[in-house]
């Protein structure tokens, strides 16, 4: 992969000060989706849960100055740490590729409020941010509000299907987060509801899409099942203490799966989970 073109994009975001080595990984991986979904220069893109902007940075790349990208997220500029999704946007504004860039935060799609003239958009994207949602229904409703925006859906998420060992810490990790956010009113966590690629697939084909291409990629440089694994390690006790209307079977199964995480750490690598993509119409 074109060396050069990373950094020239890992140039372009706030993280590049302090995280560089973290950001040219998540950028190469980013690279490698937009080129399965052949973006092409002088397209318009509507990216719904744009996040600090790692896929949106690549995705302006690609369109050149001539095209555009929309992100639009539903979270508050605030949020995020060490460096927020304000922050990250400006950042990213104000570099070289911050001329075919709009970002807007405090965005509920589904708001009747929110909404865009037919066609306006070559690609709907959603880049790893599926699991953010609440439910099925939820997927569902975005999928089917956006399919009159745009004429292509491009799509990536983390795949449930594990391929080696070093994935399954990862994969268990994601499954303890949803089993007790399952008994959350509100959050604001990273993995709320999982999905699978059949559950994709379902998903798409009853908002409306079409699945043209599919495919598994593997990045396995990702730092995320790292991360995944940490977040529950650290936050289970408090996340257990503020449910207490959890069923005792239930928190006695999540601590269980702990243990299991923790001793299956022990002896093996973490390795992030592949990635599900497609292309759809």
């Amino acid at each position: 992969m074109n060396t050069e073109v990373i950094e020239k994009i890992v140039g372009c975001m706030a993280s590049n000060n302090e995280m560089s080595d973290i950001q040219r990984i998540q950028t190469k991986h980013r690279i490698q989706l937009a080129k399965y979904w052949k973006i092409e220069e002088g397209k318009k893109i509507l990216e719904v849960g744009c996040g600090q902007g790692d896929t949106t940075a690549v995705l302006a790349h690609f369109v050149g100055e001539k095209g555009m990208v929309h992100g639009i997220d539903i979270g508050s500029p605030s949020y995020g740490s060490p460096i927020s999704l304000g922050d990250s946007a400006e950042f990213l504004k104000k570099s070289k590729l911050g001329k075919q860039i709009k970002i807007d935060f405090d965005t509920d799609l589904l708001s009747p409020h929110v909404d865009f003239p037919e066609n306006s958009f070559d690609y709907i994207v959603l880049s790893h941010c599926s699991w953010y949602l609440k439910s099925h229904d939820e997927l569902t409703a975005v999928l089917k509000k956006v399919k009159k925006w745009g004429k292509r859906l491009l799509f990536a998420e983390w795949d449930t299907q594990i391929t080696e060992m070093e994935q399954y810490p990862h994969l268990l990790s994601i499954l303890i987060q949803v089993q007790y956010e399952a008994y959350k009113m509100e959050s604001d966590s990273n993995v709320r509801t999982l999905f699978t690629s059949k559950d994709f697939r379902e998903i798409v084909k009853s908002a409306g899409w079409k699945i043209l291409k599919e495919t598994t990629i593997h990045s396995p440089d990702l730092q995320d099942g790292t991360w995944e694994v940490n977040k529950v390690l650290t936050d289970l006790n408090d996340e257990l203490h503020e449910l207490h209307h959890m069923p005792i079977k239930i928190r006695n199964l999540i601590q269980s799966e702990v243990k299991m995480l923790e001793e299956t750490i022990k002896s093996k690598i973490i390795k992030p989970l592949s990635v599900y993509a497609f292309i759809a119409e």
